[in-house]
């Protein structure tokens, strides 16, 4: 019992560290970045959700209204969790790459831009550690979504949303067939993804006609072949001489002052695909033995 307790403590505490970092970085920025643009609108979402996300939890649990709450609760905490290290990961990297990098000027503005920047990464850092303690240990029963397949379908569907960030602005999958079925894979594998977050938290993967490891397993299976394609498509229609006009990255992009240009995004649509990749590949190993644990 007395192991349980220290666990839940740790666990009480590191919410709380997180819900003070976000509350102080959205403050900051809010305060004295003198800021906006919608680079700074997601990077203040990723700060206000994940700071009301965990002071819900943080209610639930000390109010011990578990119970009560219309959804798993062994799968929605550390989902959540997850979700907002990456969006706090995310506000971490872009903050500062758009609102201090060239930004020479000292004084207030600068110094509250640096402390938001700081607290982002304390945040994450607070909410990774949550995970850690949340997850699903060797031999310990769980819900799906503390399993390393469970965190990893919500590294997925996140990965999924940074790509059509970028194949979306501009608008880059529409100059051959080939690309389109890129955003194809995209579309199909996280509106799965995500609808197997939805069933794991709302405890509806009972649902299913089919054994829900076997589901799980014949997904994933089906996911590393299609992002095995678009891994190969995308690069070779977009940086391939003979389908792209452009094989290197033009000199302008040095001198563009609104973040990535169009080239860089390309390149991170290909570098992210293949990210992903390398995710659903890992969690097909991981759900394949899951599968043959059972059976």
């Amino acid at each position: 019992m007395a192991l349980v307790v220290l666990q839940s403590s740790r666990l009480l505490w590191a919410r709380v560290a997180a819900l003070l970092f976000t509350c102080v970085a959205f403050s900051v920025a809010t305060h004295g970045g003198f800021i906006s643009g919608s680079m700074y609108d997601w990077c203040m979402f990723c700060w206000v959700f994940s700071f009301i996300c965990t002071l819900l939890v943080l209610v639930v649990e000390l109010l011990g209204l578990q119970a009560r709450v219309p959804v798993s609760w062994t799968n929605f905490p550390i989902t959540f969790a997850c979700y907002a290290a990456l969006l706090c990961l995310s506000a971490s990297i872009i903050f500062p790459f758009f609102y201090l990098k060239g930004f020479k000027t000292s004084g207030e503005a600068r110094d509250h831009r640096i402390a938001a920047t700081v607290f982002s990464c304390l945040a994450t850092l607070a909410y990774l550690v949550e995970v850690s303690l949340a997850r699903a240990r060797p031999g310990e029963v769980a819900g799906y979504m503390a399993t390393v397949p469970g965190l990893l379908k919500v590294c997925e569907t996140f990965v999924a949303i940074i790509i059509f960030l970028f194949i979306s602005n501009p608008v880059s999958y529409d100059s051959h067939p080939a690309l389109k079925w890129c955003l194809a894979v995209y579309c199909i594998c996280f509106v799965i993804s995500m609808a197997i977050v939805v069933l794991c938290v709302g405890e509806c993967t009972g649902c299913l006609p089919i054994p829900f490891p076997r589901f799980l397993s014949a997904y994933a299976l089906l996911a590393v072949l299609m992002y095995l394609t678009a891994t190969i498509i995308w690069p070779v229609f977009k940086f391939d001489s003979h389908y792209s006009r452009e094989t290197r990255r033009p000199e302008s992009c040095q001198y563009y002052s609104g973040g990535l240009c169009v080239w860089d995004k390309l390149v991170a649509i290909a570098v992210l695909t293949a990210l992903n990749f390398l995710i659903y590949l890992a969690d097909l190993v991981y759900s394949a033995r899951l599968v043959f644990v059972r059976t």
